[in-house]
């Protein structure tokens, strides 16, 4: 559960310091993220494996 919100709190703070609108707009520029954005985005992939992990074991173990 705790990761979960965790999850859900990380993809809203990215969606809200993405400056476009929440579906995304098509961009023909490159950028890379940095700094606090490149953060969010690891920390997003961290705990969505971490989530997948737990529900597989929760699944296989209950």
């Amino acid at each position: 559960m705790i990761t979960a919100i965790a999850l859900i709190a990380v993809l809203l703070l990215q969606a809200r310091g993405s400056g476009s609108s929440l579906f995304g707009e098509a961009t023909s520029t490159f950028r890379s993220r940095r700094g606090v954005e490149q953060l969010l985005f690891r920390v997003t992939i961290i705990l969505s494996v971490i989530f997948v992990g737990v529900a597989i074991a929760n699944v296989r173990f209950s």
